[in-house]
């Protein structure tokens, strides 16, 4: 698994209906996860973003056994630069404390979370805790079981990927983003980022809005 310069962006995903189909999940007696399928296309997601050098962090809720049941069961465990489960954090999202525990393992800083989206399936969540950060929020609408409307702004997503492959996509553009804005001596947040959120302060001021769907 050789990898190129490592990129500026940082990656954190969720695990259950974002890279794992929780219909796939089979269960031993006390509750822990044995072996599950992924979603179509987050096993490549996951060794794309690793081969084009983004820094990768699972930020999820459950117990620390069943991501290592299943992880080992893809070989994906090694794609990952932090595992952050709730389990261990003693917390669940939205709680900061995930958050802030993927990028204290990554060696980074609260500072670091305009340069980091969070990749999930549930809104009150993974993009509620997003928001709550400044971390840039990406909603990924892929299954049926959970909702796809925010009960408010604090669950709006800055974007909205149908399923995994669509993510290579975004973080590059968004990668590039952060490139010119340091070559140009501005912030280390995406301008269309900054751009967007502002327009999200607006929105959530005027008591109306929308997200940014990509």
């Amino acid at each position: 698994m050789d990898v190129i310069d490592k990129k500026r962006l940082i990656v954190f995903l969720d695990s259950g209906d974002t890279l794992v189909d929780e219909s796939t999940e089979v269960r031993d007696e006390d509750g822990i996860v044995v072996s599950a399928d992924l979603i179509p296309g987050a096993a490549e997601m996951v060794k794309t973003l690793h081969s084009l050098g983004f820094t990768l962090a699972l930020v999820a809720d459950g117990d620390a056994q069943s991501f290592k049941n299943v992880l080992s069961q893809h070989r994906l465990h090694d794609y990952f630069d932090a595992l952050i489960i709730s389990e261990l954090i003693k917390a669940t999202k939205p709680s900061p404390r995930m958050f802030k525990a993927a990028i204290g393992a990554l060696n980074g800083s609260e500072a670091d979370f305009a340069r980091t989206v969070m990749v999930g399936n549930n809104l009150s969540r993974d993009i509620k805790g997003a928001n709550a950060l400044g971390i840039i929020s990406v909603f990924q609408s892929w299954t049926p079981r959970y909702p796809h409307t925010p009960a408010d702004e604090s669950e709006q997503p800055a974007y909205t990927i149908s399923e995994p492959m669509q993510l290579i996509e975004l973080v590059n553009r968004l990668e590039m983003e952060l490139g010119a804005a340091e070559t140009e001596g501005e912030s280390s947040e995406p301008r269309k980022v900054r751009q967007e959120r502002q327009e999200w302060q607006e929105r959530q001021a005027k008591g109306a809005g929308d997200h940014a769907a990509f």
